[in-house]
């Protein structure tokens, strides 16, 4: 039998120089080797907030009394609430907590400040939307100690015997579309544009990189199509399995997590297939740029974090820095999620998604021209 050599240092410099080398002509990989722990330490370092704040809120004001402002200051002084719109009628106030514009509508009844300082304990509506619980859990939590304290200037001398122990206001909150705050009618229905975000981008991401590394591009070159022929031709055969993937999530959401389904399925079906043609489309064009599927793989995951992150699926939209909100704006997650959780929980129709929904058809063509152009028909 032959003896193994001794070990050399020479041959072992010889090994470590050609990794080096590869590292060196591989340079996508040694880019995310060091641009993916950046990406984490900033996105968790600044832009990832568990305490939102300055959460768009809208007023139903009936009574223009001192008091009643008093607690509108107060409320915004607190830095929970930014004070955007200020409505008519209840109306008007749902239909932008529907469309998700405002997180809180705050509404002062008529006679608010009289019956206040009679001592009849008038009542104060704040309306919030439930859906992500996360988002107004702490900011209902300040309610009644910013009420409290907002009130002991006004309420002094002869009035002082109206700041009683359970209050002077009958402070009331409705948690709309899930006032049971839990967390599954929340997670559950997000689960369906990260699973699809996750599986779309990266199995088209190998479609051109597979048939470059097996040899078989010259067979596909050779063929008399157009380069939106073939990257069209690669995408539908996997809407099917995106269908799939998002009838099993339905499913299990109503049987096994009992999430409410409000809207239309319908409508969710149409929003999912162009959700589901916007991640084909961003995976075939990484298809296009990557030399090879480990590229293709790295690629998309590089996108993939930060859209997770960013989307609001892990934490709250509204409780990140401006500059990120902007940057999570360019996902298409980040608009299906609002999309997916508006229809099943609060019944939207489709003027209330089509905001929403031109954002990701947007997305899809943009990304599909580049993939197109990047697409060669020779192997040049």
């Amino acid at each position: 039998m032959p003896r193994h050599p001794k070990f050399s240092f020479q041959r072992l410099r010889g090994i470590v120089s050609k990794e080096f080398l590869q590292m060196r002509r591989d340079r996508l990989t040694f880019a995310m080797m060091l641009g993916i722990p950046l990406l984490q330490l900033t996105l968790f370092g600044y832009a990832i907030n568990s305490d939102p704040r300055h959460l768009p809120t809208a007023v139903l004001m009936a009574d223009h009394g001192a008091q009643g402002r008093t607690l509108l200051y107060a409320l915004k002084n607190s830095s929970y609430f930014d004070f955007v719109r200020e409505v008519k009628t209840e109306d008007e106030a749902h239909n932008l907590l529907a469309r998700g514009q405002v997180q809180f509508v705050i509404n002062i009844p008529q006679n608010f400040s009289r019956d206040l300082l009679r001592g009849d304990r008038p009542a104060l509506l704040i309306e919030a939307d439930a859906t992500d619980p996360a988002a107004t859990g702490i900011a209902l939590g300040s309610l009644e100690p910013v009420f409290d304290a907002a009130l002991q200037n006004d309420l002094k001398g002869m009035l002082s015997p109206l700041a009683a122990t359970n209050g002077p206001i009958d402070l009331r909150v409705h948690s709309l579309y899930n006032p049971e705050v839990i967390t599954q009618y929340n997670i559950v229905p997000g689960l369906m544009g990260v699973i699809l975000t996750m599986t779309m981008v990266m199995i088209t991401g190998l479609a051109i990189t597979r048939e470059r590394e097996r040899g078989t591009m010259e067979n596909l070159l050779s063929m008399p199509t157009r380069p939106s022929e073939v990257l069209i031709g690669k995408i539908v055969p996997y809407i099917l399995v995106g269908y799939i993937q998002v009838a099993v999530i339905l499913v299990a959401a109503y049987f096994l997590f009992h999430v409410p389904m409000q809207g239309s399925i319908l409508l969710l079906t149409i929003v999912a297939l162009v959700f589901i043609i916007a991640n084909l489309a961003m995976g075939i064009t990484f298809s296009t740029i990557a030399k090879n599927q480990l590229q293709a793989v790295q690629m998309a995951f590089f996108v993939f974090l930060p859209s997770i992150l960013l989307s609001g699926f892990m934490f709250p939209f509204r409780g990140m820095p401006h500059w990120a909100q902007l940057v999570g704006e360019v996902f298409p997650l980040t608009h299906f999620l609002r999309i997916v959780r508006g229809i099943l929980l609060k019944g939207n129709s489709v003027v209330d998604v089509s905001l929403q929904l031109w954002q990701i058809v947007l997305f899809a063509v943009i990304v599909l021209a580049i993939g197109i152009k990047r697409y060669r028909q020779t192997l040049d």
